[in-house]
């Protein structure tokens, strides 16, 4: 089951006749203000737009995004800080609510970095392991909140440390289509989890939304125990490394190495590391595979634009992963392939944010995707 997310791109259709004329009224001073502002390049910009989608799991789906984006102190010296939101209701009474940010205060001596979701939405569960079933042994309704925050402090230049904090509940837990022989997994019945921990990020990009320069390295400890709330002991350590080089004045060469190990301990199902979604291992479903650990790696070259072009560009991505644990070793034989190509529209110049839309092909199927900021 695939889920094809449609959006509806009023502001791309019409912005040639919006930037010739206010023809199509407030929406077309809504765009034009959104495309063709030349105020202040460090006057704070909000977008706000609406989506539609469609799934077997949830029917159609409504929704609205919005992206805020802002210089401390109006300083264009500062690094840039983006809050993005998003929030839906289907047609089978599912909802959601998700906040990300990347907050950086005055000469950027904080960093809080973070993301919040709150949705009563199906799960499809494949099982557990590289080598799960084709098809999802079940459909997993329940209320699910996550909230991540790390709250950084600069201890030299560019050079981070300070809390993370992972919180995870899986509450009202119900079954759909469930296999008749399946055992449900650690965690299967609904769990809450809090975890502690420190980290330690290098970051000396200066626009996280589209980095065309830099670094980016995250080693973080995080303990989830039964002290503190959780009902579930385990540890997980994450790694995430990013480098951004430049080839020439538009086109930007990405890579990134990311993995998530659980070290100790027993983490619920829905706590495991999880291979897919829109940023790594793009066409797979999140969550397709999980297990203990995820070890991913992803290389991408963009134009950003064309070089015959003011607004449009492109992307080719190339990426591998797998997931491994107690009963599955990491082997070079294991890993699974992703590829695709995308589209790239510059909508925010001042700000050098570009809008991308990603194809991704799989052994398994394909991907599409649809998100303001690059996958990483």
């Amino acid at each position: 089951m695939k889920k094809w997310i449609l959006i509806i791109l009023t502001f791309f259709i019409y912005t040639l006749n919006a930037q010739q004329n206010n023809k199509w009224g407030i929406l077309g001073r809504y765009i034009n203000y959104l495309v063709n502002d030349t105020a202040d390049v460090s006057k704070p910009k909000l977008l706000i737009y609406p989506t539609i989608g469609f799934s077997p799991e949830t029917s159609w789906e409504f929704g609205f995004s919005s992206l805020y984006v802002y210089y401390a102190n109006r300083d264009t010296s500062n690094r840039l800080s983006e809050l993005s939101g998003f929030t839906f209701y289907t047609l089978e009474n599912q909802y959601g609510l998700w906040l990300d940010h990347a907050l950086y205060s005055d000469k950027n001596k904080w960093f809080f970095l973070g993301k919040f979701r709150y949705q009563s939405f199906p799960l499809l569960y494949y099982g557990i392991g590289p080598n799960s079933q084709a098809e999802p042994l079940a459909e997993i309704e329940g209320n699910y909140l996550f909230l991540k925050e790390r709250v950084l402090r600069e201890i030299k230049p560019s050079f981070y440390g300070g809390l993370e904090i992972d919180y995870q509940s899986l509450r009202s837990v119900h079954y759909e289509d469930e296999d008749i022989g399946l055992t449900r997994p650690l965690g299967g019945n609904g769990s809450t989890n809090l975890g502690l921990g420190f980290g330690l990020v290098y970051d000396n990009l200066h626009n996280a939304l589209n980095a065309r320069h830099g670094l980016f390295n995250e080693l973080a400890l995080i303990q989830y125990h039964d002290v503190w709330g959780s009902e579930f002991n385990f540890t997980s350590i994450v790694s995430d490394n990013r480098i951004y080089r430049p080839v020439n004045k538009n086109d930007v060469l990405a890579a990134q190495i990311f993995g998530r190990f659980i070290v100790d301990g027993e983490a619920p199902f829905n706590q495991l590391s999880l291979l897919g979604g829109e940023n790594l291992m793009r066409g797979y479903y999140l969550g397709r595979y999980r297990d203990k650990n995820i070890l991913a790696a992803q290389v991408e070259y963009r134009m950003l634009p064309f070089w015959f072009s003011k607004r449009w560009g492109a992307s080719f991505f190339l990426a591998a992963g797998q997931v491994y644990g107690d009963d599955s070793k990491l082997a070079i034989n294991q890993f699974l392939p992703t590829a695709g190509t995308g589209i790239r529209f510059l909508l925010f110049p001042d700000k050098d944010i570009f809008t991308r839309l990603d194809f991704a092909f799989t052994q398994e199927g394909t991907g599409i995707y649809f998100f303001i900021g690059e996958a990483f």
